[in-house]
């Protein structure tokens, strides 16, 4: 394996992120749009709860990085789509890279997108909105690591599976919603129905925002069981991703 090729691949991908500013909008700017009007509602589920030095952003800030982070998988299957929409792909194919290094190559830029939606989130946001973390920071980047492995491998099976961006973007905008729903991100948990409730420990978003949560909060709460979930879901969505995916798939770009 060649981190050189690995590395040209993913500078390929950076050049053309360079020019399109829609991913990262979707990543950073639109949750600092949305998380003023969500806060209050969580400041007061989270005092109901018993915290009542909570300001909201112990809530809103993971909600906002767990529902926009679903995007990842979209940006992840817009780096092969757009090659076979640039009819690009057949030359990468016929370059010296191996299938595992066309897909770790493709890995890199959705990874450097969720470590800069992270610092954003969590470090502007959290100086905006008064997060205070009493529970651990390195915790808490530990959560952030799982969940960033878990979106992109599922970005990866979500590209082997589909055939087309569209089929692709509608899996992800449908999941999106729905992943964001059950783990409580768009909405304090606590209000959601009870068997959104019971849905909502077989959903990886649900395990993302248990472990920022208890992060964030601490009191003793471990992130050692969430991180593993997010682990085993990265892992479920590898494996579909290494049975499905072809290099020579027809896929359909953007038409």
């Amino acid at each position: 394996m060649s981190s050189r090729r690995i590395a040209a691949i993913a500078k390929r991908d950076l050049k053309a992120l360079r020019t399109d500013f829609f991913p990262v909008m979707l990543l950073i700017v639109m949750p600092f749009v949305l998380m003023p009007f969500l806060q209050p509602a969580f400041k007061l589920a989270l005092t109901v709860e018993g915290l009542h030095e909570a300001t909201g952003a112990e809530q809103v800030i993971p909600g906002m990085a767990v529902t926009f982070g679903f995007f990842l998988v979209g940006n992840v299957s817009l780096g092969f789509y757009r090659e076979h929409g640039w009819n690009t792909w057949e030359r990468l194919r016929a370059s010296r890279a191996e299938t595992s290094e066309i897909l770790i190559g493709k890995m890199v830029a959705p990874l450097l997108q969720a470590v800069a939606q992270f610092v954003l989130l969590f470090g502007l946001g959290g100086f905006l909105m008064g997060l205070h973390v009493k529970g651990s920071l390195l915790a808490l980047c530990a959560v952030a690591a799982a969940f960033a492995l878990f979106l992109v491998t599922t970005g990866l099976a979500v590209t082997a599976l589909c055939r087309s961006f569209i089929q692709a973007n509608a899996v992800v905008n449908i999941g999106t919603l729905l992943l964001a729903g059950f783990a409580g991100a768009l909405v304090p948990y606590t209000l959601l129905p009870g068997w959104a409730q019971d849905i909502s420990p077989v959903v990886p978003s649900y395990w993302a925002m248990q472990g920022y949560k208890h992060a964030i909060i601490g009191e003793g709460a471990s992130v050692i069981e969430p991180i593993l979930f997010l682990l085993g879901f990265a892992l479920l969505s590898a494996v579909i991703a290494s049975w499905r995916f072809r290099l020579d798939d027809t896929k359909v770009g953007f038409q």
